[in-house]
């Protein structure tokens, strides 16, 4: 199993932004994304996104640690 890098909150939006999702809105520093066909995410935008909640958000989005690296690596 990989181990999860330290992200940004604004590294993961990026790299859901890949997936297809879009900013649609923001209130204070939590930002909302959504995507046809997939659950709406809310990501905190904080230099850096604990394991935990980083690990909520992939299951939400339904990407395993692999692809998530894999799309962190190609950006």
């Amino acid at each position: 199993m990989a181990k999860l890098p330290i992200i940004s909150g604004d590294d993961l939006i990026k790299v859901l932004e890949k997936m297809g999702y879009r900013v649609v809105r923001q209130k204070g520093s939590h930002i909302r994304l959504k995507a046809p066909d997939k659950p709406p995410l809310t990501v905190p935008r904080h230099k850096v996104i604990k394991p935990g909640l980083l690990l909520k958000i992939l299951k939400d989005a339904g990407l395993s640690r692999e692809e998530f690296i894999s799309l962190l690596r190609d950006g």
